[in-house]
């Protein structure tokens, strides 16, 4: 299975946060930026290092830096975890992919994306819901045909249904999740979830 489903009780107070509904756009963005230091923290377990010699005010000695890593927001949801990985990496570099759900047909929409170079990057795709995967299916041909082979997905709530597809579509991508909910109603949406992150983490509900 390509699913990491993480357990530590930050991560679980702060999808506490999201999943309820009283909680307003300031507070749910707090909340969502809290839970991606989990993510991020799991997902970069094996990332790459150079070795460089550092001098400490003691002596030189070995440290080690991150290269090459591009964080990919599937907008508009993935903007609400991207300021958590820059935080954390801040020589990251940035593209985005636009994608729409059609609400009819659940399938996924391009209106645009912006890469940088990938051949030789660790790449994190930030994309919050999984839910049907196509989404996520679709960003992961884009960076693909971008040059990228080393690629994991960040997801704050995933679905059996997109799961399976990923497993399907793309099975050595790697999913780190803070959960890994029951089912997807009849409009596609996740249950239990937690609502349209988008729109929650915007106000535009």
């Amino acid at each position: 299975m390509n699913l990491t489903v993480i357990d530590h009780p930050l991560a679980r107070h702060y999808l506490t946060v999201l999943r309820d509904t009283t909680t307003e756009p300031e507070a749910f963005r707090a909340a969502a930026r809290g839970l991606t230091y989990s993510l991020i923290l799991e997902a970069t377990k094996r990332l790459p290092l150079n070795e460089i010699e550092v001098e400490t005010p003691m002596e030189t000695t070995t440290g080690y830096e991150v290269h090459d890593v591009v964080a990919v927001a599937v907008l508009r949801a993935g903007l609400g975890m991207l300021d958590a990985v820059l935080s954390m990496i801040p020589n990251c570099k940035v593209g985005f992919a636009g994608v729409q759900r059609d609400e009819e047909t659940a399938l996924p929409h391009e209106y645009y994306a912006r890469l940088p170079d990938l051949s030789n990057a660790s790449v994190f795709i930030l994309e919050p819901m999984l839910a049907t995967g196509g989404s996520l299916s679709w960003a992961v041909d884009k960076v693909k045909s971008s040059g990228a082979k080393d690629i994991t997905a960040l997801c704050v709530v995933t679905a059996p249904d997109g799961v399976r597809k990923m497993y399907d579509d793309h099975p050595d991508v790697h999913i780190v999740a803070a959960a890994h909910d029951r089912e997807l109603n009849d409009a596609a949406y996740i249950v239990p979830g937690l609502g349209d992150m988008g729109d929650r983490l915007f106000g535009t509900l």
